[in-house]
Formats: structure tokens, C-alpha cells, sequence
């Protein structure tokens, strides 16, 4: 299996529509809500500029997303990691988070928020990829977790 990661550009928004609501379409039916499914053409290109992404390819196939943006010096925030369920299971979520260590090399830390029930998203961040969660909030009628990953000194 080689994983590969391409940095996305407006022209890619249709691919990113379609790999995020593969991605999204079960958080949607879950919570009656989910920002990332179910977008137009528009808006996935201004997020494309707002929150730079790289297409996640497993064997020459686009099958994911990885999006990050920097919120100050050494801190990213990561703003979207899916994979299409097919391909879930498989490590590409893992790799696409030491792909991030790598790219963004002056991290000192990453952050995230997810919905706090979703069992498989907190045991990924927290078991796969070292991160704490930081607290738990509320966004509209969704109790997430704030995750952080901080750089060992």
C-alpha cells in the first residue's frame, strides 16, 4: 500500500465534496448536523483557501483529506482528517498525522476538536496519534473534545 499526499487546489473542491461526504455522511445521519457533508462547489473552494488541504492517495486513488492551518507560531490546528470508510482501518489516518509532523516542521502543537461520543475518533487521536484530549464544550447540541498534540522537548 503507498500512501501519497498532494497538496489540493480549487480545482480539486468536486473530489473533496465527494470525499467529504463518503467521509461525513454517518456524523450527519448521527447528529442531524455535520459542517463538512454535504457542501457546494463554493464554499469547499474558499476552504480550500482558508484551511490548506492535501489529498490523502492510497494506491493511486484519492481516499482522503488532511487540512491544517496555522493559528500562531508552532500551533496548527487541524481542521479536517478523513478517510472514505473503505479505507478506514487501514494506517492512512496515522500516516497523514506524522506526514503533518513532518510537513509543518516548526509544530510545537496540534490541536482538533471532534464529537467527544465518537468512540473511534478519540481512541485514533488519542491511541494512534499521542494526542490529550484538553477539555470537553459544547458546539450547538454536540458536546466535543479539544485535542492537543504537543511536541516532546
Amino acid at each position: 500500500m503507498k500512501i501519497e499526499f498532494r497538496k489540493a487546489d480549487t480545482a480539486d473542491a468536486e473530489l473533496l465534496i465527494e470525499i467529504y461526504n463518503a467521509s461525513f455522511y454517518s456524523d450527519y445521519l448521527r447528529y442531524g448536523e455535520c459542517p463538512a457533508y454535504g457542501r457546494t462547489v463554493e464554499r469547499m473552494k474558499q476552504s480550500i483557501i482558508d484551511f490548506p488541504k492535501f489529498l490523502i492517495i492510497c494506491d493511486s486513488r484519492p481516499v482522503g483529506c488532511f487540512s491544517c492551518k496555522a493559528l500562531e507560531e508552532g500551533t496548527y490546528e487541524v481542521g479536517c482528517l478523513c478517510v472514505i470508510p473503505a479505507f478506514q482501518g487501514k494506517g492512512i489516518g496515522t500516516a497523514a498525522m506524522e506526514f503533518a509532523k513532518t510537513y509543518y516542521q516548526d509544530w510545537s502543537k496540534f490541536t482538533l476538536v471532534t464529537p467527544a461520543d465518537k468512540k473511534e475518533n478519540v481512541r485514533f487521536y488519542t491511541e494512534k496519534c499521542g494526542f490529550d484530549i484538553q477539555a470537553v464544550e459544547m458546539d450547538g447540541n454536540i458536546k466535543v473534545a479539544r485535542f492537543v498534540l504537543e511536541r516532546p522537548s
